[in-house]
């Protein structure tokens, strides 16, 4: 069953148990989906959701940090509520760990020495980490790691 189909059937299930929230959600996951469709021309396969899912996750993430700063608490909690919902369809995501390991194998492929090999090192392992890891984390990670 592929990812479109498991939020579908996820969609009819928090509409008969009456789930608000989750529902919402994931009506505002399929939205996101069915635009970056119309926008590519062409049904999108999984990798592309789970695209469409880390930018959704990283927007709640944003708009959670803004509301708490701003006190707002009430909101700050409804996107951590859909955060917590559209984490459940994306993958397992990376220990730290294993994000080290893979920028570990991107830096000996490229041979970087320094920061400036930044980009040729995020181009490999940001294509490993999609949807697996949080993209600002694998950037700090790495210029750690070329900074030594």
């Amino acid at each position: 069953m592929g990812l479109q189909e498991r939020l579908t059937g996820e969609m009819k299930d928090a509409m008969r148990a009456k789930d608000s929230l989750r529902l919402s959600a994931i009506r505002l996951i399929l939205t996101a989906i069915k635009n970056r469709e119309i926008e590519a021309r062409q049904p999108l396969d999984d990798q592309e959701i789970i695209g469409v899912l880390s930018t959704l996750v990283k927007q709640r993430k944003e708009s959670a940090q803004i509301f708490r700063d701003n006190d707002r608490p009430e909101l700050a909690d409804k996107e951590e509520a859909e955060l917590a919902v559209i984490q459940g369809f994306l993958p397992t995501q990376l220990s730290r760990q294993e994000i080290e390991a893979i920028i570990e194998e991107a830096v000996a492929q490229t041979g970087a020495a320094s920061i400036k090999d930044m980009g040729k090192v995020m181009k490999i392992v940001a294509g490993r980490t999609t949807g697996i890891a949080d993209g600002r984390e694998v950037s700090e990670l790495v210029k750690a790691r070329l900074a030594r």
